[in-house]
């Protein structure tokens, strides 16, 4: 059997233990796993300060890679992670063999995460952060409201987001990414859960994520479920990633 090694980086407010199942599973067969708590996450909470931002996160990823001198990583990154992988990449294109996108895609140069969702929901995010982050972090979201019509999201995955999450440092959202185009020679798979290919297909004419989406070297699979596959369908999402192939 082919060993793999994959760096599992999480979306926000989440750290590494948000892929303990998916993450025990490829170890199980013989995959080597580094799951990543980005700065001011997870056990690395203690770190989190207004000046934490997204570089500090591409640093941390791109630190990994060479603390532990990998190569022809599989570098997965979720939701917001997506973001911090693709800034990775693009500094250390010579580590990754792939680049995987779980419900999310690369966003292009000079544009934020909170930019993502459109002006309204920047404003309402910054006024969270206002009110409820002491300034310079945006609070977890009710993780039970959001899963109360997911019918797959049970209790146990409920409380794992609940126990796992922290505050985001707001920069991490508002820093635009800045990229210099290796990560776009980098072959790419697209884990589509929340939204379908058809739909990708769709929207990349509107939406900068999608529109990266149909250009390059891509491949998909879908995977039907809400934004947090890790809990909902980890057992699936550990099978999808140990299918990919470098």
């Amino acid at each position: 059997m082919n060993t793999t090694t994959y760096v599992l980086v999480p979306g926000f407010w989440l750290g590494a233990s948000i892929w303990r199942t998916v993450a025990d599973s490829l170890s199980e067969h013989g995959h080597v796993v580094h799951a990543v708590d980005l700065s001011g996450m997870g056990e690395r909470a203690h770190l989190a300060s207004p000046e934490t931002d997204l570089t500090t996160h591409i640093d941390d990823v791109v630190h990994l890679l060479e603390q532990y001198d990998l190569h022809d990583v599989v570098l997965v990154g979720h939701s917001y992670g997506a973001l911090v992988t693709t800034g990775a990449a693009d500094r250390a294109p010579e580590r990754v063999a792939r680049l995987v996108y779980i419900d999310a895609g690369p966003l292009p140069d000079g544009m934020a995460q909170a930019d993502f969702e459109g002006p309204d929901a920047r404003a309402a995010n910054q006024d969270l952060v206002m009110t409820h982050g002491e300034g310079w972090k945006l609070p977890p979201p009710p993780w039970a409201v959001l899963a109360a019509a997911v019918p797959e999201v049970d209790d146990d995955a409920v409380a794992a987001l609940v126990e796992g999450s922290q505050p985001q440092p707001w920069r991490t959202a508002t820093q635009p990414v800045v990229l210099a185009g290796a990560w776009g020679r980098l072959p790419r798979t697209g884990v589509l859960c929340s939204f379908s290919l058809e739909q990708v297909r769709q929207m990349a004419p509107y939406a900068p994520m999608f529109a990266h989406m149909v250009d390059g070297d891509w491949t998909y699979i879908e995977l039907p479920t809400w934004h947090w596959p890790m809990v909902s369908r980890s057992v699936e999402l550990a099978k999808v990633l140990a299918s990919v192939n470098c």
